[in-house]
């Protein structure tokens, strides 16, 4: 275990199990307090002036209603014209909590450091709108971003053909995998494909779905069913909530019957998550069907740690991380 994760995880690892899972209300007013708030806290210090970016919260329609985004675009001395590469963001939160607040101040500073135009997507959450209605919503969502009309291009300044990315934490990496996927088949996407996907410790499967030829290479959800911030017992409370049916690929992605002709794939997995071994193998599946990836493994710490403790010096290697795999994404030279 990483020292300065050590001490930071020490009071959760000595906290008493709850004798019963806790409500959807609950689930959400959780994250709230020990994921977004420590995120909009520690960033809230870090962001770019004012001046270096536009944001515009927009609305997406969606099969049965609307979902929020909010747009982030970088500003330059020479606007006129200007066009920037997009990336779509998801949120994690295992489809049943988070919101576009979570990594809106990060986000903001991605887009400055990477001048690069941002969509944070907020879709419905469960159980009020279970499985697959998450995943449906991102993906109108960036259908939306995709139909690049004039109104749509001027108002973001983008230009697909400087790169077109999607990526998430958890979930949002669960969804960007799937919607890879979707893309790929979809002709609506035919000369405007997703370039990139930004897989942050992705769920890739359900554990009532590991195929017997990997059940030895999907090990760490025993392994580290006990290790917090996300234990198994709580994934898979929250896989309940969500809803997801386990043998469907829009629900693991891993079973997609090909892989072939994905987008690259840079993947983060942490050495303590019960969902490690996912990301793992779905890199290997990715590279097997001659997927270009890019993986990063951080010893020693938990599932989405640099959330809940973000000022320690792992935290900031992962988001370091972050910001040269978006680079590898787009195809930029690395300092």
């Amino acid at each position: 275990m990483d020292p300065e994760y050590a001490v930071v995880v020490a009071p959760l690892l000595a906290a008493p199990s709850p004798k019963v899972p806790p409500t959807a209300d609950q689930i959400k007013t959780h994250f709230f307090e020990n994921v977004t708030t420590p995120m909009q806290t520690f960033h809230a210090s870090r962001l770019p002036p004012a001046s270096t970016y536009t944001v515009k919260n927009e609305t997406v329609i969606v099969d049965g209603g609307e979902i929020p985004v909010r747009c982030i675009i970088p500003r330059v001395e020479d606007d006129e014209g200007h066009t920037f590469p997009v990336f779509v963001h998801i949120h994690g939160g295992c489809g049943c909590a988070g919101s576009i607040e979570t990594d809106d101040y990060a986000l903001r500073r991605i887009s400055v450091d990477l001048q690069i135009s941002v969509v944070n997507v907020g879709y419905r959450l469960a159980p009020e709108f279970p499985f697959p209605t998450g995943v449906n919503d991102c993906y109108a969502a960036l259908k939306s971003e995709a139909d690049q009309t004039v109104e749509n291009a001027q108002m973001l300044k983008v230009d697909l053909s400087k790169g077109f990315l999607v990526g998430g934490h958890s979930a949002g990496g669960n969804f960007s995998a799937v919607l890879s996927h979707q893309a790929r088949d979809d002709p609506f996407f035919a000369g405007r494909q997703i370039t990139g996907q930004l897989l942050r410790e992705p769920i890739t499967i359900h554990p009532d779905s590991y195929p017997d030829s990997l059940k030895d290479e999907l090990r760490s959800i025993e392994e580290n069913a006990a290790n917090p911030p996300l234990t198994s017992p709580v994934i898979r409370h929250l896989l309940h909530t969500y809803g997801g049916i386990p043998s469907d690929p829009r629900m693991s992605p891993l079973l997609y019957s090909s892989h072939e002709g994905l987008p690259p794939a840079y993947v983060q997995v942490m050495g303590l998550d019960p969902l490690r071994d996912e990301g793992i193998v779905y890199e290997k599946a990715l590279k097997a069907a001659g997927v270009k990836t890019k993986i990063d493994l951080y010893p020693g710490v938990g599932h989405g740690f640099h959330y809940n403790f973000p000022s320690i010096a792992l935290a900031e290697m992962v988001r370091n991380d972050v910001i040269k795999g978006l680079k590898w994404l787009l195809g930029r030279d690395i300092e």
